[in-house]
């Protein structure tokens, strides 16, 4: 009766029998819900943790990409470069190969190549 009198008072006896304001269900709830919110905090706490070395694996396989790409862009423009060198010097080598051909013409036929100057002369 005294127990039901402080009950509807909002006063309420524990396991020990001490005096408590809060009645023992909400107390026991109350410490359940602490330990779920410390075990939330923590696993949020791990999932920072995996993230944060996610977004650091990330960055740097970026800044790896990032360095292949620049070295693939110096590679295709060092063939290009090359590419341009060969074929100017295909044009120098074609040019030496038309100067030989005329050499050997004028050492082969040298009374024809004579007869060309005189003509040449002759006709202004």
């Amino acid at each position: 009766m005294a127990k039901d009198i402080l009950g509807e008072a909002g006063l309420h006896f524990d396991e020990l029998n001490k005096l408590r304001v809060l009645d023992p269900e909400v107390t026991q709830q109350t410490i359940e819900l602490k330990e779920e919110c410390k075990d939330f905090v923590d696993k949020i706490g791990q999932f920072q943790k995996i993230v944060g070395g996610l977004i650091e694996l990330v960055d740097q396989l970026a800044k790896e990409a990032e360095n292949e790409k620049m070295k693939a862009i110096g590679a295709r423009n060092l063939l290009k470069s090359i590419a341009k060198q060969r074929e100017a010097q295909q044009q120098q080598l074609q040019a030496l190969i038309a100067e030989k051909k005329m050499q050997l013409e004028r050492v082969s036929f040298p009374g024809l190549f004579n007869l060309v100057l005189v003509l040449l002369c002759i006709c202004p």
